[in-house]
């Protein structure tokens, strides 16, 4: 890719040589001006047959026969590239990688997900339910041509690398989830989005749970481990089966069945704020109910009490039926 394109810059700058130098004899042999001369230079390197501005001396002759050579050689060398690059599909691939920069610069506090692998498809299906704006790094070919086709945002590389995170729109992205195989990837992922947006929420799969601790130090926000709480999900079947399946039909399956919603304070109308829960009045509005609020110091208050303020930086948990819930997507 980069000989091909280091080739392509190359045969450009040959092509604008060919003009400069075609443009500058003309001017100096014949004393012609910069149009008259531009027109010579063009019509003799694209060799289309077009008369002389006026007839030829020896000297210019030579000059022309040397033009003539030389662009045909240097145009020579630029199909070749071209028909490189256009066979092998790095043209279209350009193409792609021009649209998608776009798209990732147009981005804000959207979420980045490194890796395709179990655990990033079903984060990457939650998202997609809850329309969050995402994009995928990954470096698996296949993964990135299934990406592709499925629509999906995504970046090719390797997300251990600042550069890629940077390309990933790491800058103003919200949030970061890192779902790769390896344990010591998903480290270097989050030391490396730590250290390029401080702000960037991080949440990081861990295999082994001596892991877990060195992903806090190295700024994970939460650190997941899929297979511990494959455990004690199949273990809290047993225990309170009832429970668990309803929290699982509340908050695992799809967007058709979605029964929990968070509301971030500020995100209310002004009306709303500093008013109280039994002000803002959800279940007459919606059918929803408050079952939670995480007040600004992160402090969860379960079925909190119809009196409780809605101050800035709070958020509100909000339970209704799928219908409830889009109604109340409606309205906020």
């Amino acid at each position: 890719m980069n000989i091909l394109a280091s080739r392509i810059n190359k045969t450009l700058f040959l092509v604008f040589v060919i003009l400069l130098l075609g443009v500058s004899g003309y001017m100096i042999l014949s004393d012609y001006s910069f149009v008259d001369a531009l027109y010579m230079t063009v019509i003799t390197i694209t060799t289309v047959g077009f008369g002389e501005v006026k007839p030829f001396t020896p000297q210019e002759k030579i000059f022309t026969v040397f033009l003539i050579l030389t662009s045909i050689t240097v145009f020579g060398y630029a199909v070749s590239t071209f028909s490189e690059y256009l066979v092998s599909g790095r043209l279209f691939e350009q193409f792609k990688h021009r649209k998608v920069e776009k798209q990732i610069k147009s981005l804000k506090a959207h979420t980045i997900v490194c890796g395709y692998g179990r655990n990033g498809k079903q984060a990457i299906l939650k998202l997609n339910n809850y329309n969050k704006n995402l994009v995928v790094v990954e470096k698996d070919k296949e993964m990135i041509a299934e990406l592709d086709h499925e629509g999906v945002l995504n970046i090719q590389g390797d997300a251990t690398l600042d550069e890629t995170l940077l390309k990933a729109g790491i800058n103003t992205a919200a949030n970061l989830i890192t779902a790769l195989p390896s344990d010591a990837d998903n480290l270097f992922v989050v030391l490396t989005a730590n250290q390029l947006n401080k702000k960037c929420k991080i949440i990081s799969r861990a295999s082994d749970e001596s892991s877990y601790s060195k992903l806090k130090i190295a700024g994970a926000n939460n650190v997941i481990m899929p297979d511990k709480l494959g455990g004690d999900h199949m273990a809290s079947l047993v225990v309170t089966p009832d429970v668990i399946e309803f929290v699982d039909r509340l908050t695992i399956e799809g967007e058709t069945t979605a029964n929990l919603e968070e509301i971030a304070v500020h995100d209310l109308p002004k009306k709303y704020i500093n008013k109280t829960i039994l002000d803002l009045d959800l279940r007459r509005e919606t059918g929803c109910t408050v079952i939670g609020i995480r007040n600004p110091d992160k402090d969860y208050i379960i079925n909190p009490e119809a009196e409780t303020k809605l101050t800035l930086g709070s958020s509100l948990i909000v339970l209704g039926r799928p219908e409830q819930i889009i109604k109340l997507r409606q309205l906020f």
